[in-house]
């Protein structure tokens, strides 16, 4: 598989649950703008004591990607949301970062490890090893009260488990962008067309100061099916990034964890940032 066709299947598997993103696409491509990632993120599960050939952590999602020559950057600590992630740059600066994040499972309360330790149990000999793991959608069968049990106690937990191994999220490069003097701006500009923004820590995260500025669309609520019924649940959103250069004139390249972990509560069913679109 190439670059373009790993990127290109991430990206169709991405907006079949975030129509939103198709969306923004097309109004930005009518405004004469030319679209940029700036980087792609996914979710996953970190299990103590698991085998690294055996587990789906961080280390197993990023093979593909590093196979295709993305090589691994810093790493990162939420100790709120008892996550851990890394991300990934590639020499080609064209082409977007990966970041990976991964539940630290060993922290949650002994009920939530249960659920999650049933689900992963399900998982077949080699599943780890395939090739379209970052896209491998959810391998394990869940009742929508194991759902709803794992969201008292995690949101990032309850995502995982209902839609398994697949991008989070793309991200728009907004330093690509020409007709919108800053983020505030299309923020406004989404705001205008109906799309729901995540304000929690503000409507624009970061700073110039700290040399990177976020902010992400509210997920998507779509149909998924447990195996007790179906419910309408957020999937997945749209995030734009716009980075600054460091004093040594290179561009800042990483994340701001005080940002990042407000950009991750884009999914939460109750958002302190108000309803969805009604688009």
């Amino acid at each position: 598989m190439t670059v373009k066709e790993l990127l290109d299947t991430l990206w169709r598997d991405y907006v079949a649950t975030t129509p939103q993103a198709a969306h923004i696409q097309r109004l930005l491509a009518d405004r004469g703008e030319v679209v940029r990632n700036d980087h792609v993120a996914l979710r996953t599960f970190g299990l103590a004591g698991m085998p690294e050939s055996t587990g789906i952590g961080i280390a197993a999602l990023a093979r593909p990607f590093e196979a295709l020559g993305w090589q691994p950057r810093e790493r990162y600590r939420f100790d709120d949301k008892h996550l851990v992630a890394r991300y990934w740059q590639h020499a080609d600066p064209s082409l977007p970062k990966i970041f990976i994040s991964e539940l630290c499972v060993a922290e949650l309360s002994p009920a939530a490890q249960q659920i999650i330790d049933r689900l992963v149990a399900q998982l077949p000999a080699g599943f780890a090893a395939r090739d379209d793991l970052p896209w491998a959608g959810r391998p394990w069968r869940l009742r929508r009260a194991e759902y709803e049990s794992l969201l008292l106690v995690s949101e990032y937990a309850a995502w995982v488990a209902a839609f398994g191994l697949r991008v989070n999220h793309f991200t728009v490069d907004v330093r690509g962008l020409a007709t919108f003097p800053d983020l505030a701006a299309l923020c406004a500009f989404l705001r205008e067309h109906g799309f729901a923004m995540n304000a929690a820590g503000g409507l624009v995260k970061g700073s110039p100061a700290e040399r990177l500025e976020q902010a992400s669309t509210l997920a998507d609520r779509v149909a998924v099916a447990f195996d007790d019924g179906t419910a309408e649940i957020p999937s997945c959103y749209y995030e734009f990034a716009k980075r600054y250069a460091l004093p040594s004139g290179e561009l800042f390249h990483g994340f701001v964890p005080t940002s990042a972990d407000k950009i991750f509560e884009s999914t939460d069913v109750n958002s302190p940032s108000g309803s969805r679109s009604n688009r």
